[in-house]
């Protein structure tokens, strides 16, 4: 059980680095005037792969009942929502100085997209659980 604990741990991490590296050049490239466009490309693809890794690997510890931490995924989706809205105002005032990156965009679509789906896994598990649970109270 503690070898599955720190193979969690692992992926938070390693979700966590993906998330502040691709952060950072998300500002970078807005600082830059799109001059990190291309880079953003292939982080989008990092990102996204890692983030999806790392809810899988979530909601298959979940539904074998081996998983206990709560680091809620709503954060990161606020963290985004924040990045993009700042992105659209800062893009409109410098009135097209700027344009956002598909692939920012193209991610922010994957986050909203897999939150949803872990959190209707998430409601399947509990709904799934306390059936169980109430068919072993009635033998």
């Amino acid at each position: 059980m503690e070898f599955l604990k720190n193979e969690f741990k692992f992926w938070r991490y390693l979700i966590n680095f993906w998330s502040f590296v691709f952060f950072l050049f998300i500002i970078l490239d807005f600082i830059s005037g799109n001059g990190y466009k291309e880079l953003l490309n292939i982080l989008s693809v990092v990102y996204i792969s890692a983030l999806a890794l790392y809810s899988s690997n979530k909601e298959f510890e979940r539904w074998y009942d081996q998983h206990e931490s709560k680091h809620p995924g709503e954060i990161f989706v606020v963290i985004w929502s924040v990045l993009i809205f700042l992105l659209f105002i800062l893009s409109f005032l410098f009135s097209g100085d700027y344009q956002i990156p598909t692939s920012v965009i193209s991610s922010y679509i994957a986050v909203l997209t897999i939150l949803a789906v872990t959190k209707k896994s998430k409601e399947m598990y509990i709904v799934r659980h306390k059936l169980v649970k109430k068919k072993i109270t009635k033998k």
